[in-house]
């Protein structure tokens, strides 16, 4: 039997100091408070989430950019509406967009999942029925496969009733069933018969049809159910109800932030191709309907920034085939609904890179912020960074969790690596390369099999997890000195490249 670990909130350092390991530490249940520092980006995320407001985060790489998007994404409410492309019968290459709200999707579903119809044996149906469709052979009586046009029973055709059948009609049925209705198959009988019924002094219309070795049958309200089922036949889902509120769009092509249409080889013929509305695709646009579109680098989108900068005015935009030379080329359906919020992060070199309209959106309904590398070293952010380990321990699900030994020497690292951003009395909001540190120490003490992760673990981890330059140096003395010796002479004249190792600063890679 397993034993439950106590979790207790660690508000201070002294709460984390009377632990055993990270393992008792309670994470809390709101995604943006396992956010380590950056209080005025998470307050801002707390306030888009329930005004609905548009975010730019702007700082370097591992700052939990992310992170915070992803958090906002799992405050917003459930999505309440799903998105469907319907056929056009006056114009194929003109779906209609149809929504469909809570309400009416799972009353929807519900009525899929009921059973449509009786079955029954063939033996119950009424005879002239089980006749009808194949089953009972009119010459004997006996029951019967449709798929077998004499009766195995007395061997007379079971439609005729009476002279013998045509000896090669079973070998004929068995070829009609592998080959099945691409020519059309040989069996006995009608797939279904139309009749009446009187019940209680009312006629009601009842269908019978073939449902493998039974019969469906079925009355008016089954009749009624179908038909609302097959109503939805000519539509397809491009947003389901229950979805993911979190879209991630960094570094999308054109075809996958906009939505596109398929090429159908056959034109859409209405024989041989697939229908225009089956080939639409929704895009990160639409697909981040009622929820967060995350572009992280958004300067690196280009021109698709004016895409989504329509896309936020209109709150819906139009999917079209993207490809000239492709059938889909023609189709296009029109204010496919895409209300999202926008979390776009970039480094502080590219916010010139940013559309100033843009920029603009997002100032006059939502923040930009500036997110910060480093949060003070008080005894409150210790017991933050503690959570953070048993953060990145649970997230991993690989490694064991962290005694207090080893999480005061993640401190001190997050203190050093806070001194060379010049962030002095400080712990590092860096926090994606500590967590690689944490995970190198897990592995550690997986292959050791210790049940923690000791001070032990990461000192040893500190050593693996150096940049391959830093490595360079110690081995060689330099940079230059390592690419001249780990370069053969063959490579240096076949590429003028290697010559100019010489004049490499090795500052720049400090």
């Amino acid at each position: 039997m397993i034993e439950m670990t106590e979790k207790i909130a660690a508000e201070t350092w002294s709460d984390v100091e009377k632990m055993r390991s990270t393992e008792e530490i309670l994470i809390p249940s709101d995604p943006l408070d396992r956010v380590l520092g950056q209080e005025e980006a998470i307050e801002l995320a707390k306030i888009a989430a329930r005004q609905r407001r548009h975010l730019l985060l702007v700082g370097p790489p591992g700052t939990g950019k992310s992170m915070i998007a992803r958090a906002l994404s799992m405050n917003l409410p459930a999505p309440s509406h799903e998105v469907r492309v319907v056929e056009n019968p006056e114009n194929a290459e003109r779906p209609f967009v149809e929504i469909l709200d809570r309400e009416e999707v799972e009353k929807e579903e519900a009525l899929k999942s009921e059973p449509i119809g009786v079955l029954e044996n063939p033996e119950d149906a009424p005879p002239s029925v089980a006749e009808h469709l194949g089953y009972r052979c009119k010459n004997c009586g006996k029951i019967s496969q449709p798929t077998d046009l004499s009766c195995p029973f007395c061997n007379y055709s079971k439609m005729s009733g009476g002279g013998k059948g045509n000896p090669f009609q079973d070998l004929m049925g068995n070829i009609g069933g592998l080959l099945g209705e691409s020519v059309g198959q040989l069996t006995a009988g009608k797939e279904k018969v139309r009749t009446t019924r009187t019940i209680n002094g009312f006629e009601e219309t009842v269908i019978f049809e073939r449902a493998g070795d039974k019969i469906r049958m079925l009355d008016e309200a089954a009749i009624d159910k179908r038909s609302e089922i097959s109503r939805t036949s000519n539509e397809k889902t491009l947003v389901k109800l229950n979805r993911n509120p979190f879209v991630l769009a960094t570094g999308a092509s054109e075809t996958e932030l906009l939505g596109d249409v398929r090429h159908d080889p056959y034109g859409g013929h209405e024989k041989l191709g697939t229908p225009a509305y089956e080939r639409v695709i929704a895009g990160s646009i639409h697909e981040a309907h009622e929820g967060v579109l995350f572009v992280d680098e958004i300067s690196h989108l280009g021109d698709l920034q004016r895409y989504i900068l329509t896309a936020m005015q209109e709150k819906s935009f139009p999917i079209m085939g993207r490809n000239p030379q492709s059938a889909g080329a023609s189709v296009k359906v029109e204010e496919v609904p895409c209300d999202f919020i926008l979390v776009a992060a970039c480094n502080m070199q590219d916010i010139e890179n940013i559309l100033s309209p843009l920029r603009s959106r997002i100032i006059g309904n939502g923040y930009e912020i500036l997110v910060d590398i480093a949060m003070p070293d008080n005894d409150r952010n210790r017991a933050k960074y503690a959570q953070f380990v048993a953060q990145e321990v649970n997230l991993d699900g690989h490694i064991p969790h962290a005694d207090i030994e080893a999480v005061k020497l993640i401190i001190d690292e997050g203190k050093r690596r806070a001194r060379d951003d010049n962030q002095p009395n400080s712990l590092t909001l860096r926090l994606r390369e500590l967590g690689g540190l944490i995970r190198s120490a897990g592995d550690i003490a997986v292959m050791e099999g210790a049940e923690l992760i000791t001070a032990e673990h990461i000192r040893r981890a500190l050593r693996r997890s150096r940049p391959v330059e830093d490595q360079i140096r110690e081995r060689y003395g330099s940079y230059t000195s390592g690419l001249s010796k780990d370069v053969s002479s063959a490579q240096k004249e076949r590429s003028g490249y290697y010559y100019q190792t010489d004049h490499v600063d090795d500052s720049m890679f400090s």
